[in-house]
């Protein structure tokens, strides 16, 4: 009898439940929300070092491209050895007028050295150089470009018609340049202009250059 109730109350003291709490695992949870915000900040931040690097060499490829001047075929705007920085975007929008200063390579010779010359006559117009002038279509050109007293004429002492992209170019020092005049540098197709001229980053002038 003993041995029953002893049994009896071993079974109930099984069956009593417990106030214990089983141990509770804890999560730092908040620090890894600390982390997971670090994490973003690290992304933002190298997101705009890229977007500074990116914007910073889209400025150099297409404003920044330096071309230095050999001779003093543009003398006094350009002196012999002279820095430009070529704005290569510009043509992508508007086509070059009368008066720009354009950087090409003759003949689209790619292992030739850039020149830099200004626009005296677009696609479609006819150029003549006499009396010492550039006439346009048969009228003296008095737009864009100021050149008198031109003693050499080349192939322009005879009307010179330009095709729909080319253009005849001249150099401000028109009695020392080799330009659209010589049959070495011909007319300029607009596929073989780099770009425009626009500023200059030597010298004694620095500066944009004066149109």
């Amino acid at each position: 009898m003993k041995k029953q109730e002893i049994r009896k109350k071993r079974r109930r003291q099984r069956e009593k439940p417990t106030n214990r709490q089983k141990p509770r695992l804890h999560f730092p949870s908040e620090g890894l929300h600390i982390d997971q915000n670090r994490v973003k900040k690290s992304l933002l931040l190298m997101l705009q070092i890229g977007a500074a690097c990116l914007l910073a060499y889209s400025l150099v490829l297409f404003y920044g491209q330096r071309v230095s001047n050999a001779g003093d075929s543009m003398s006094p705007i350009l002196k012999n050895g002279d820095v430009v920085l070529v704005d290569r975007l510009v043509y992508n929008a508007v086509k070059p007028k009368r008066g720009d200063i354009v950087v090409f390579k003759p003949g689209g010779n790619q292992n030739a050295h850039y020149l830099i010359k200004r626009v005296a006559a677009l696609p479609g117009e006819t150029i003549q150089i006499k009396n010492g002038s550039i006439y346009i279509d048969g009228q003296v050109c008095t737009e864009g470009i100021h050149v008198s007293d031109i003693r050499s004429a080349g192939v322009a002492a005879e009307p010179v018609e330009l095709g729909a992209n080319e253009y005849f170019v001249i150099g401000d020092n028109h009695e020392g340049s080799d330009d659209s005049r010589t049959a070495d540098v011909g007319t300029v197709k607009r596929k073989d202009i780099f770009g425009k001229a626009w500023f200059v980053v030597s010298g004694d002038h620095f500066g944009r250059i004066k149109e």
